[in-house]
């Protein structure tokens, strides 16, 4: 729903509804329930409507170069990157956002920088970036929730003006200490299992995790925040029991549970509060309480409560994929598990090491098979990918990690303090230096992923996530109803097409899938942002080739014309600028004429006139980005035109793009 007209049709069109099924009721249950769920659909576009209004922070108009003065609200160090991440309050700038990030390199940062410190920076601003191509990351509506209007780079050396005296906080120590215990790959990774800092992960690793399945290992979740309970509880409950008279009299359990539950509440908070950590502790608390109580509380009311409460509190979050992905597998867990023969077949019993072995490999397989399925959809829908061998790698993982990693780590921690944890560090490195070379070697299998193209519609996305809702919440035979349905969204979204052509939201990114199946790219010194982007996008697994250097392409320094086939058997003409030159107005108006499309990272000129569409900067900011089918004749924008969300820029463009043939 693009602007505030269908925000404010949506909540009175449920509340009428509601108002008339409690008119027509007369005491019927399911009336009663139905008009319940309407005020719950009002309640929640107002809900996220009102959070935008009170929290939101409006972005910055247009880049600007600044000097400012601003009190420094965090200094993390990016070591993947060799960079030093400035969070700023810019002090008596009513022209600036209120919060700023801006990247620096080491040597222009004064050592000791901390919290609350004033510093004086000459910084290059810009508003946070939209999504660069259609179903692309959207970092600038994060960023609007989170109160952060601009983010930038550092132009000279920042100067601190006067000193807070505070230090480092406690997060930011941890992780220097743990840095300081455990280096290169593994190092990072025991940093981020201790605070929940991903930034010294290098992209290599990153990328192993993501393509073996892995990367949910580096988000602070239920398996960290389990770990963590579990081992206080046991703790706590087992040690006491040594004294008769502590055991007979104490009520034990509660003590742990009670011990259990502050540290989740502690780790949740050392570890920045994400919404998988928030999730998993909430539900951690719900368990230990049903403990306490003497009742079973894994159960699907509990996933219920805890999705509740991160709605309440953050309802943008709904539509990320950490909400999304958080959910749908612990809820396809507890689904599984409450199945009558899932759980005849998983319960303990008297049997022998061996068989009890398998039974455990077959639970994890089987649980990691569950969840691949379940997150299949959402993977494809906001990464055009999925991964297919998650399931195997996460049976060495998981228990790697809940079983060696995190309680090595946290004694070695302990140990720190007596000066002992060198013995438990090298335990810790040892495991995860396991654990890396266990996501690099599936990450390198060919079929480690499976793509999906952008061209998926949200439809389809929809349909299948409601089929696997419904098989996970209803019990008995007609769950199955949902399996055939949700079989044919993923093969819709398998067979979507792939693009032809795909552009980023400036123009200056171009990518073209050329006749033998390669794609190329107009920039060849595009980063690898954008290379990434575009890959994803194209649901393509090579490597980009410079259009330049294509038979299909003949480019000078300031355009390229491309020749492309068509099913039609009449070539597609394309015209795409590469330079920031000043181009003839003469000799660009005949080269529109004579071309199809027309792309370009500026404002072309009215007598630009391609047979079928000009894609000129205006056109495209408007549009946010482009991707093209080119034999259905069809253009894929990543923007409502009527869209009036406030993390949204006024695009300045034009009237459609698209000319009638």
């Amino acid at each position: 729903m693009p602007n505030p007209y269908y925000w404010i049709g949506w909540t009175v069109g449920w509340l009428g509804i509601a108002l008339g099924l409690g008119v027509l009721a007369r005491g019927g249950r399911l009336a009663h329930v139905l008009a319940i769920g309407a005020v719950l659909l009002a309640a929640g576009c107002l809900l996220v409507w009102a959070k935008a209004i009170l929290v939101g922070a409006p972005p910055l108009a247009r880049p600007a170069v600044v000097e400012m003065q601003a009190l420094v609200r965090s200094a993390d160090p990016l070591a993947a990157r060799g960079l030093i991440r400035l969070d700023l309050s810019p002090v008596e700038r009513p022209d600036l956002p209120t919060r700023v990030r801006v990247n620096a390199e080491p040597d222009q940062v004064p050592q000791g920088l901390t919290s609350g410190d004033l510093v004086s920076v000459r910084a290059r601003l810009m508003p946070p970036a939209p999504a660069a191509l259609p179903g692309g990351y959207d970092y600038a509506q994060r960023a609007y929730f989170e109160g952060l209007g601009a983010s930038g780079r550092a132009l000279g050396r920042v100067e601190r003006l006067r000193a807070s005296g505070e230090g480092p906080g406690l997060r930011r120590r941890l992780g220097d200490h743990v840095a300081s215990r455990l280096s290169g790959g593994e190092g990072a990774i025991a940093v981020t299992l201790a605070t929940g800092d991903q930034t010294g992960i290098s992209e290599a690793d990153a990328e192993a995790m993501r393509r073996s399945g892995l990367a949910h290992l580096l988000s602070i979740s239920g398996l960290h925040v389990s770990a963590l309970i579990g081992a206080v509880i046991f703790l706590v409950y087992r040690l006491p029991a040594l004294s008769p008279r502590l055991a007979l009299h104490w009520p034990i359990l509660l003590i742990a549970a009670c011990a259990g539950a502050a540290a989740g509440i502690g780790y949740t908070l050392l570890t920045g509060a994400q919404v998988p950590t928030v999730r998993s502790c909430i539900a951690a608390l719900l368990v230990i309480s049903g403990l306490a109580l003497g009742r079973e509380a894994i159960s699907l009311r509990l996933i219920a409560t805890g999705a509740l409460f991160v709605m309440l509190f953050w309802p943008e979050a709904v539509v990320g994929p950490s909400f999304q992905m958080s959910f749908a597998a612990v809820t396809a867990i507890v689904a599984f598990y409450e199945h009558p023969r899932a759980r005849a077949f998983f319960e303990r019993r008297e049997e022998g090491i061996v068989r009890r072995f398998l039974r455990h490999a077959a639970v994890l397989l089987a649980t990691g098979l569950i969840v691949e399925l379940a997150l299949m959809p959402i993977a494809f829908a906001h990464f055009h990918r999925a991964g297919m061998l998650g399931a195997i790698a996460n049976m060495v993982a998981i228990p790697l990690t809940s079983f060696v990693v995190m309680p090595a780590e946290a004694i070695a921690l302990l140990l720190d303090t007596f000066g002992l944890g060198a013995p438990a560090w090298w335990v810790v490195g040892l495991a995860l230096r396991l654990l890396l070379g266990l996501a690099h070697l599936v990450a390198s299998q060919p079929y480690a992923t499976m793509g999906a193209a952008a061209t998926t519609s949200d439809a389809a996305f929809a349909l299948t996530m409601l089929a696997i809702l419904w098989m996970m919440l209803w019990r008995g035979r007609i769950r199955w109803l949902g399996a055939p349905v949700a079989v044919a969204g993923l093969i819709v979204t398998l067979l979507a097409p792939v693009p032809d052509i795909l552009v980023t939201s400036d123009g200056r990114h171009v990518a073209l899938r050329m006749p033998d199946g390669r794609m190329a790219l107009l920039r060849e010194r595009a980063g690898d942002y954008v290379r990434t982007t575009l890959a994803e996008a194209a649901a393509y697994e090579g490597e980009f080739a410079p259009l330049a250097e294509t038979d299909t392409a003949r480019c000078s320094d300031d355009v390229c014309t491309v020749e492309l086939p068509t099913a039609s058997g009449k070539p597609l003409h394309l015209l795409v600028t590469r330079s920031n030159l000043r181009l003839p107005w003469q000799a660009i108006t005949d080269a529109c004429a004579r071309a199809d499309i027309v792309i370009a990272d500026r404002r072309m000129p009215r007598g630009c006139a391609p047979r079928w569409l000009k894609l000129d900067r205006p056109a495209l900011s408007a549009m946010g980005g482009a991707i093209l089918l080119i034999d259905a004749r069809k253009v894929i924008g990543g923007r409502d035109a009527r869209d009036r969300h406030p993390w949204i820029m006024a695009a300045q463009g034009s009237a459609s793009p698209i000319r009638s043939p």
